[in-house]
């Protein structure tokens, strides 16, 4: 699933190729002739679509589900176009030149902007789940781990390790991951953000000298042990850390959330060329239960 979702915003390309599409023109309408030939706008439309199309579509039914959970005004959205352009002041042409768009492309961010400021307004993070954060941002982990493929090696595997197995040596024998034949599975210090979030997860729950039931993650199933645990050292103040921590939260239920839209609005892509467009937005469970259906 795409990870950085906050900075959703529809390429310049989006609104040229939708004006490109314009059905009341002719596709054989020149748009650029030179010596050595023509460019009609149905080159210009097939082109776009093969180099960009995906990202259209995928951006055009994010755009859908967001206005059709949330609502700002013509009113809203003329007074916010008023003041970005005010604030740039005479070096608002220069800024479209730079960032290669047109201001009917600006315009239509700014309701983009705003539906997407909308729904992050709506996200509630609450002060437990910040302190929990912040608490884990302050501390660093040292872990070790056996990777295999599935999940009855996985409980095999940890059965061996419970009746006092050599961890390390069951790193080299049965771990999927290539390192480990040098490491035996010893991942060294990490702190958060580090790891796969599952896994992450997994980790900091444990105690020193716990070992974890199989872990999924995307990799396969994991074996985790804890060894020990210390202050991470850091130059942010406690209230960048909580900000910080606050705005990863935030991020994470605005995946969620958007992933609830997209459920929510029953898309049913028809075209084949198309068809994966929103697969990032889904989760690996999804994705799973998607293809046993088929």
């Amino acid at each position: 699933m795409k990870k950085t979702i906050l900075a959703m915003t529809m390429a310049a390309s989006v609104l040229a190729l939708a004006a490109c599409n314009d059905q009341t023109e002719a596709d054989d309408e020149i748009i650029a002739k030179s010596k050595v030939g023509t460019i009609t706008k149905e080159d210009l439309y097939e082109e776009m679509k093969d180099a960009i199309g995906v990202q259209v579509v995928e951006n055009l039914l994010l755009q859908q589900a967001l206005e059709n959970e949330y609502k700002v005004s013509d009113k809203e959205v003329k007074e916010e176009i008023k003041k970005q352009k005010e604030a740039y002041g005479d070096s608002f042409e220069m800024v479209l030149q730079q960032q290669g768009i047109t201001e009917k492309f600006f315009d239509k961010n700014v309701k983009s902007q705003m539906l997407q400021k909308k729904m992050i307004e709506s996200l509630e993070v609450s002060d437990e789940d910040i302190a929990k954060g912040v608490e884990r941002a302050k501390t660093e982990v040292h872990a070790r781990h056996i990777v295999v493929k599935d999940e009855k090696t996985a409980n095999e595997v940890l059965k061996k390790v419970k009746d006092g197995g050599d961890f390390e040596a069951l790193a080299k024998e049965y771990s999927t991951e290539p390192v480990a034949q040098d490491t035996g599975g010893d991942l060294g210090w990490f702190g958060p953000g580090k790891m796969l979030q599952e896994f992450e997860d997994a980790a900091y729950a444990l105690k020193k000298g716990e070992i974890s039931e199989p872990v999924k993650t995307s990799y396969g199933y994991h074996i985790i042990e804890l060894l020990d645990t210390r202050t991470a050292e850091t130059e942010k103040t406690d209230d960048e850390i909580k900000a910080e921590v606050e705005n990863n939260l935030k991020a994470a239920l605005f995946e969620e959330k958007l992933e609830e839209l997209i459920k929510a609005a029953d898309i049913d892509i028809k075209d084949d060329e198309y068809k994966h467009a929103l697969d990032n937005y889904l989760t690996q469970k999804d994705e799973e239960a998607d293809a046993e259906k088929k």
